[in-house]
């Protein structure tokens, strides 16, 4: 059975998704404020989470910032009233990877929510990539180059893994957006080229072979031919 962690202090709204989750056979662990929601977080094994962000004790944004920095990568679904484009982007830096706004449809939540899940599930059939020397082991979550473990925070990897998955081909800013960081509109922020940059530093730097290429006006493609 798939486990959820729903931190939300309203009852109300607490009691419906709760209600709702468990009648689409989820199991669903629900504290009331954020330091019960960091406690289960910590020491639960939970699929997926959501999140409310004005939470007392302990607010949703820093209580999801502190499960990521404890290494926990199981997909977050921010709950919020806050619509405005800076405030779904104080969710996804904190480390949410979808931002839901109040009040919100049962059905919306469900779908985003089961969107979360498949994204975040390794391709059953192949779960590790090799492009010339560089490895990923996506059930593992680990990346090695040249044998040497790299390590990479979670929205690095993310976007290492869907550009193995595609290497060879030219991936859009916008098909990052809506693939790594569940977006689906153009935030007008440098997110993505502020990754890649990481991602470089820590791929290619010490390395004679560049394996993440940008095709200027289109995006970007790890290949190693180029």
């Amino acid at each position: 059975m798939t486990n959820i962690l729903l931190v939300e202090d309203d009852q109300k709204t607490a009691a419906f998704i709760k209600s709702g989750l468990t009648e689409e056979r989820f199991s669903v662990h629900h504290a009331v404020n954020g330091r019960t929601g960091l406690d289960l977080g910590l020491e639960g094994s939970f699929d997926a989470a959501i999140i409310d962000i004005m939470l007392p004790g302990l607010d949703g944004l820093s209580l999801v910032e502190q499960l990521r920095s404890a290494g926990l990568t199981m997909p977050i679904l921010f709950l919020s009233g806050r619509k405005t484009v800076e405030d779904r982007l104080s969710g996804f830096k904190a480390g949410g990877d979808d931002y839901l706004v109040k009040p919100f449809s049962f059905a919306e939540l469900v779908a985003r929510l089961f969107a979360l899940l498949r994204r975040s599930q390794p391709n059953a059939e192949q779960s590790q990539f090799t492009i010339s020397d560089l490895e990923i082991d996506l059930l593992g979550r680990k990346v090695f180059r040249r044998g040497q473990e790299i390590e990479l925070q979670q929205r690095e990897f993310s976007l290492l893994s869907y550009l193995m998955q595609h290497s060879g081909r030219v991936i859009s800013k916008m098909m990052i957006l809506e693939q790594v960081w569940g977006y689906d509109f153009d935030p007008q922020t440098n997110v993505v080229e502020a990754c890649i940059c990481r991602l470089r530093e820590k791929i290619d730097k010490e390395h004679s072979q560049r394996l993440i290429h940008t095709v200027r006006g289109v995006g970007y493609v790890l290949d190693e031919k180029r």
